[in-house]
């Protein structure tokens, strides 16, 4: 009986060899038909921002409209002033945002057609190529409180003017690190890297410098002046 088990074992022993050899025999016929490996390449450049934007408003609220514009203006020449001392040639006045608020009614909290105030929205844009100067800028205007400036900040935004050629340039060092990387596959097999099959562009990720953000929208940061920026190629090669 003894010996009848161990001989069943030997034969189920030896039919998961040869079936593990017969998958692996396919799985390895299957891939040199193809004849193609497929590789994901990347590379990036650290850029400094070459153009800063800052957008604020300045907001007031007063009782008649009259008295708005007024006060608008006399906080207009303080900004503007300061702005100037601050170098900053290229001040843009956008349309000024007016509408009247009303009062509520006491008991019920509705609005009644009783006029409270005029408020005034003057939307303005400065801009600069010292990126360092806007930085500057963003984080001090709103001291202008303290001469009676009602004042409300958006974040500096940073651009880089050529990141089109940065683009494009990524794209073929990506495709040579697909190349590389297919190359040091290949190289235990006894094989080499053919030509190009297809080429695929992935998205770019313009990220801050130390994040590891990945979108597969792609990012594009303009919050910062030091931008990291990343371009992914997916290539398919000739094997030889």
């Amino acid at each position: 009986m003894l010996e009848r088990i161990e001989k069943l074992q030997i034969i189920s022993l030896g039919l998961l060899i040869a079936l593990g050899l017969v998958i692996s025999t396919k799985m390895a016929s299957s891939a040199v038909s193809k004849n193609v490996i497929s590789v994901t390449g990347s590379a990036y450049e650290i850029v400094k921002s070459d153009s800063g934007t800052l957008n604020f408003d300045i907001v007031i609220k007063r009782p008649t409209k009259q008295a708005s514009y007024s006060a608008l203006q006399e906080q207009l020449k303080i900004v503007n002033e300061y702005l100037v001392s601050k170098q900053i040639k290229t001040i843009e006045r956008k349309t000024i945002n007016g509408y009247y608020s009303y009062k509520r009614d006491l008991k019920t909290g509705a609005y009644t057609d009783i006029q409270d105030s005029y408020n005034l929205y003057q939307p303005m844009q400065i801009s600069s190529d010292n990126v360092e100067l806007i930085k500057e800028i963003s984080n001090d205007i709103t001291s202008l409180i303290n001469k009676g400036v009602d004042i409300n900040v958006s974040p500096a935004s940073y651009d880089y003017s050529k990141l089109p050629e940065l683009k494009v340039t990524l794209l073929e060092k990506a495709s040579q690190d697909a190349r590389n990387r297919a190359s040091s596959m290949l190289k235990p097999t006894g094989n080499s890297v053919g030509k190009v099959q297809s080429v695929r562009m992935g998205v770019y990720q313009i990220t801050p410098v130390d994040s590891t953000n990945v979108s597969d929208m792609g990012i594009n940061d303009t919050t910062t002046i030091d931008k990291k920026v990343t371009a992914v190629a997916n290539v398919s090669f000739k094997i030889k």
